[in-house]
């Protein structure tokens, strides 16, 4: 299919899939449920307000958010789900207290009677009693106790109680993690508001807010027809889809390898500009943050097995969970994003043969800009978190208390300005090789519009506020994680591969071209409104959960094929004497192909039916799909892109293979051993838990500190280990090219 054709399609995919993003996002604000003005009894008594739900909120997101356990299934693992736990406490406690306003107790009631109570306690939880007149929540005296009840309970867990110290080792939150009884009675507001929203019915429907999330058979909460529906649509669409990718494939393959391979490496003599060279500073810095975030990662694994201390060093008063854990994740997109940046500041004067003035300049200013954000966001995130700022304060230069975006609001504009100076020093650097028209043009502007997207889909992080409702900020926050880490990235990604391999000489321009315009078509015809599976259960319509299966399930389409990408790329490293020379950064690419089928493939659409996510939605297996598609996909391809670019940086000399060889063969054995013998047999013993007991018990103390979940845990330690060799080796190997060890002789 000619380029021109294929760029009407491209256009047509983003227009209509962003105008449906749009309206459906409307639809949620529209539909959200809502915050009263307050909480009350029928007798009249006020238990809480409008604003104190606002506020414990804003408490739950200066302790860490969602670092420090989950809200409707978005968060880490150590910790419960609050409002899994909450609700599950909340119908024990409640029916008790039913059974005892008629003198009788539950617990020694026969199973007749105990029936009778839990049909009063579902019509109790259930129904609606919004009063959309005074604007209001009206609960029972007896459902006002059980608030009460646990008020007092979260408070003894958060703050200092000494019998709460064995739970608290548990869910690894330090002592005193709030140190003020009227910020603990707010979030527990916000607490008891966001479980009101899971078990209680939408006006005119059957089913909660959050489509009957978490799993909670004691209050009726089970998996309505609509999720049955749209996974087994989902799987539909997704077999004939893959038909017909297939064939396409078969109809339109084009030979991609140029006929004439280059005799001699095309960019062996080829001089690095300044401002080119001036990127080894940001390859070296993102080696710093591999190692710092590995660090990290070890912290968090080990909180889990010993949740107040390190190996007996009482490490959680100074580096709690919740901070490691928040490092660990914010680290990975900086050294990720930090890679991905400089390659495109390398690519784009290589490409354009051109060195605007003062080129060098901006590149040495991003990178002390981009130096102040991740040092002043990583403090920022240890001062939010050990509650030395109030609130409004933590909002703007601490903890957002969100997964992924955890960085304070004046950290993120800042970022955003240093990803829209990238775009300017790309841009200003690409102009002459745009103005030429020639056959390059096609990946020259796909290159263009993948970097403006990096640089401007970070801005919808910005969309919510301090206290906007949950439902929006997390619709906002998906379009930060999902469209621009998952989304536009891999696009970025492509066409640089596609770039590097053509400037080689070992790729067809015409035949790339095509191939990659047609890889963003079909990624993002999936990809854009796949960002609705992560919102089922995030207060959200049925029309959401039937989009969002739907076009994740189309999301795996493009992985059909990736056997075929990295056998290509594994003929291309064989294909001449001097590509031996970029052997690593190809099969950095071929493990990316891997890692893309298993992590973002299997493991991916392993839990992205909405009937597979309602019952493991924030389990282990959560992690299993996070780690193999975050580090395996994004990381591996950013060291790859790295390594091109240090191939570029030191084009004269051999590299020492065997010390990168035993980097990159640690690092991807590594990450196998810890997922496949720690992260999923726990996930998948969670999802048994989850289908049998109900969500709660799957993240509960009870069943997460046995004997065999302690194991599984230490079963951590080898993959670990060997990660973060490979890791050490890989910083050691970049370290060697400035000193001279990881270099051999001349080439």
């Amino acid at each position: 299919m000619k380029p021109e054709k294929l760029w009407t399609w491209l256009t047509v995919v983003i227009i209509a899939s962003f105008a449906v993003l749009l309206y459906f996002g409307v639809d949620i604000y529209r539909k959200i449920p809502p915050i009263p003005d307050k909480v009350m009894t029928t007798d009249g008594e006020v238990l809480s307000t409008g604003q104190d739900i606002k506020d414990g909120q804003n408490v739950w997101q200066s302790i860490g958010g969602q670092t420090v356990g989950s809200i409707w299934g978005h968060g880490a693992y150590i910790a419960p789900d609050w409002t899994a736990d909450y609700l599950h406490r909340e119908a024990s406690l409640l029916l008790e207290e039913l059974a005892k306003k008629d003198g009788k107790t539950y617990s020694e009631l026969p199973d007749e009677e105990q029936a009778r109570y839990e049909i009063l306690l579902k019509k109790e939880l259930r129904t609606n009693t919004f009063d959309e007149k005074a604007n209001a929540i009206i609960i029972s005296p007896e459902r006002a106790k059980v608030h009460k009840q646990l008020r007092e309970y979260y408070a003894k867990l958060f703050m200092g109680d000494p019998s709460m110290a064995k739970l608290r080792d548990a869910y690894a939150i330090p002592v005193n993690t709030i140190k003020d009884s009227s910020r603990m009675n707010q979030m527990t507001a916000f607490f008891s508001w966001s479980t009101w929203v899971c078990v209680t019915d939408r006006p005119g429907s059957d089913i909660s807010y959050t489509n009957n999330w978490p799993h909670e058979p004691l209050v009726g909460n089970t998996p309505s027809g609509s999720l049955f529906l749209w996974s087994g649509f989902s799987v539909l669409m997704l077999l004939t889809c893959l038909g017909i990718l297939v064939l396409y494939h078969a109809r339109n393959k084009d030979e991609e390898m140029s006929e004439k391979l280059p005799l001699e490496d095309p960019l062996r003599d080829m001089k690095p500009t300044p401002s080119m060279k001036a990127t080894l500073k940001y390859i070296w810095i993102v080696a710093l943050l591999i190692l710092v975030q590995m660090l990290s990662g070890v912290i968090t694994a080990h909180y889990g097995v010993e949740g107040s201390a390190f190996y007996g060093i009482p490490l959680d008063r100074f580096l709690p969970q919740s901070v490691s854990r928040s490092w660990h994740v914010q680290l990975a997109i900086f050294w990720i994003a930090t890679s991905w940046l400089a390659t495109g500041l390398y690519i784009a004067p290589a490409v354009s043969g051109y060195e605007p003035k003062y080129q060098k300049l901006g590149v040495n200013i991003l990178f002390g800009a981009l130096l102040v954000v991740v040092l002043g966001s990583l403090a920022g995130e240890w001062l939010g978190i050990m509650q030395k700022l109030g609130l409004v304060d933590n909002f703007l230069w601490g903890h957002q208390g969100y997964e992924y975006i955890e960085l304070g609001r004046i950290w993120q504009i800042l970022l955003l300005i240093g990803l829209v100076l990238w775009l300017v020093l790309m841009l200003r650097a690409l102009l002459p090789a745009l103005r030429r028209k020639d056959e390059s043009r096609h990946l020259l502007t796909l290159f263009v519009v993948a970097s403006v997207a990096i640089a401007l889909f970070y801005g919808a992080g910005l969309m919510y506020g301090r206290q906007t409702h949950l439902a929006i900020a997390e619709y906002w926050r998906w379009w930060v994680v999902h469209l621009w880490v998952e989304g536009f990235f891999e696009v970025f990604a492509t066409v640089v591969a596609g770039f590097l391999f053509t400037r080689l000489g070992l790729l067809r321009l015409k035949s790339a071209t095509s191939a990659v315009l047609f890889s963003t078509i079909i990624f993002l015809a999936g990809g854009i409104l796949g960002t609705f599976h992560h919102l089922y259960f995030s207060a959200t319509p049925t029309a959401v959960l039937a989009l969002g299966a739907t076009f994740s399930a189309l999301e795996i389409v493009p992985l059909v094929l990736i056997g075929y990408e990295a056998y290509h790329n594994y003929q291309l490293s064989k294909s001449t004497k001097w590509i031996k020379a970029y052997k690593w950064p190809i099969y950095c690419f071929i493990a990316m192909c891997f890692w893309n089928f298993l992590g973002a493939g299997i493991f991916g659409f392993a839990i992205n039916p909405p009937i597979a996510l309602y019952y493991i939605q924030g389990l282990n297996t959560t992690a299993v799909h996070g780690h193999a598609a975050l580090f395996g996909v994004y990381g591996i391809l950013g060291i790859g892109l790295m390594l091109f670019v240090l191939r570029g940086l030191y084009p004269e000399r051999q590299w020492n293979d065997k010390l990168i060889g035993w980097a990159f063969w640690l690092t991807n054995i590594g990450l196998l051993v810890m997922v496949t013998i720690s992260l999923l047999p726990i996930g998948i013993m969670q999802s048994a838990a989850s289908i049998k007991n109900g969500y709660w018990y799957a993240r509960s103390a009870e069943f997460m500190q046995t004997d065999i979940m302690h194991f599984l845990r230490w079963m951590r330690v080898p993959g670990d280990i060997l990660l973060a060799i490979g890791e050490l080796l890989l910083v050691i190997f970049i370290i060697g090219l400035k000193f001279g060890w990881s270099l051999k002789e001349k080439r």
